[in-house]
């Protein structure tokens, strides 16, 4: 198969508390115009500038040279340690039609290798090739206007991509079926919900057909009969011959789409190949931090309105623990911080198997709002039970979950906390479970059983 993208030692290097600055098409066309005064003017400018620090440079002090030595040599010190390599000498390839997963704890560089795929930002080192038209999903509306209408920013984007009116008419009604906006389409986009924009923005960007197409999480905001869609919709990208780039927290969905992964760690790829081993390594290692663990408030999970501060699995008394009976209920303890009271707020956990697959979810929303915990400004302390004779045998792993119902995440961890639980439930003359051998399955209840007469 064709190479598409092609990355050798790429690096990009940022400056601590800087921001990137970007232009607008506006200014750069400005700056385009300003260029052959602004280096005709530096041409006469130079020599007074010279002639300056020349005199300066006559009326300071003998020892004058020596201190402005050491107070470069100490900017120079501080400067190297304001500077941190988002990306260190990446290199892989993808092929035509393959679907590549790119997985790694936040800040890993996920992002930030997107970006340089996307031309949104240069690299400091290395190259990057590209085959083909780049659409990106990089968050929520990516190249959408606000004040346009949805209808208007399906035109834009097509554009924006190189596709011509015809070919986007063309794709119009299905991108609109698919994103389920027909009410809303000629309706300006700053007025939809997360949800809806999500919804608009990735049956865009999967329609217009590029050849090649960027996700970054696009299933952390929608519903689950939506996220199943956007999964079956990039399966079929990649089996009409584009390529796809998919980085994503949801590590089954990694492992049922991709072919092929990769695991970043601190801007350096650590790890590549089949997705059920890269993530099986992936979650043992970051899954070694115990059965509980917490934050202080500067580095917490979260925003300024809702900060998850420890997550703890702990047996029947409360007592963190590591290692359970099956025949015991498990405890999931969270406790978080609320600045302001959403009435839309989902606070839960998946429970994940050892090789990423999603056991469980549970949130507070799951039940009626009686039932609901009490959510309060300031700490809160939730707990939920995992009830015994459900998990069977084998080591999990519990992803704590906290966001906007069907809109954003807040929270939204690959994992934090681990446990092993042994069965020793299910004891009948003819199965003891005692024996080592876990019963078939990933869940292992026991159903009763009656007879019929």
């Amino acid at each position: 198969m064709d190479t598409v993208i092609k990355v050798e030692n790429l690096s990009k290097q940022y400056r601590i508390g800087a921001r990137e600055g970007y232009k607008t098409f506006r200014e750069t066309l400005v700056d385009a115009a300003k260029a052959p005064f602004v280096r005709l003017s530096g041409a006469f400018g130079a020599r007074s500038k010279e002639q300056s620090a020349e005199s300066k440079s006559d009326n300071s002090q003998p020892n004058g040279s020596d201190s402005k030595l050491c107070a470069l040599s100490s900017t120079q010190s501080s400067r190297r340690d304001d500077w941190i390599w988002a990306l260190k000498d990446v290199s892989f390839e993808v092929k035509r039609g393959e679907v590549l997963g790119i997985i790694g704890r936040n800040g890993a560089g996920k992002s930030t290798l997107l970006k340089i795929l996307s031309k949104i930002t240069e690299p400091t080192e290395g190259r990057v090739e590209l085959r083909g038209r780049v659409g990106s999903l990089l968050e929520v509306g990516t190249g959408f206007h606000p004040e346009l209408t949805g209808h208007e920013n399906i035109y834009l984007y097509g554009a924006i991509l190189g596709m011509d009116r015809w070919e986007i008419t063309r794709k119009f009604d299905e991108i609109v079926d698919f994103a389920e906006l027909e009410k809303f389409i000629d309706t300006p986009v700053k007025r939809y919900s997360s949800g809806m924009y999500m919804r608009l923005a990735f049956a865009v960007a999967a329609h217009l057909e590029p050849e090649i197409l960027l996700v970054d999480e696009v299933l952390a905001v929608g519903d689950a009969a939506f996220q199943k869609k956007c999964l079956g919709k990039m399966d079929d990208v990649s089996k009409g011959g584009r390529t796809v780039l998919f980085v994503s927290h949801n590590m089954q969905a990694v492992q049922s789409l991709c072919k092929t992964a990769i695991r970043l760690h601190e801007g350096r790829i650590v790890a590549s190949g089949n997705p059920a081993s890269v993530v099986s390594a992936y979650l043992e290692s970051v899954g070694g931090m115990g059965s509980e663990m917490s934050w202080i408030e500067s580095s917490a999970p979260g925003n300024n309105e809702i900060r998850l501060k420890y997550i703890r699995i702990a047996d029947e008394t409360g007592n963190p623990q590591e290692v359970f009976s099956s025949s015991k209920d498990i405890s999931v303890e969270m406790g978080f911080t609320a600045n302001a009271l959403h009435p839309s707020l989902c606070v839960g956990f998946d429970v994940l198997a050892s090789n990423g697959e999603v056991v469980a979810r549970s949130y507070q929303t799951d039940v009626p709002p009686e039932e609901w915990p009490v959510l309060r400004k300031g700490e809160n302390r939730w707990r939920c039970v995992i009830p015994k004779g459900f998990l069977n045998g084998g080591v999990y792993y519990v992803a704590p979950r906290i966001g906007m119902h069907n809109m954003y995440w807040i929270v939204n961890l690959d994992q934090s906390v681990k446990f092993r639980v042994v069965l020793d439930h299910g004891l009948s003359p003819f199965w003891n479970v005692l024996n080592g051998t876990n019963r078939p399955g990933v869940v292992a209840p026991i159903f009763k059983w009656y007879a019929q007469h």
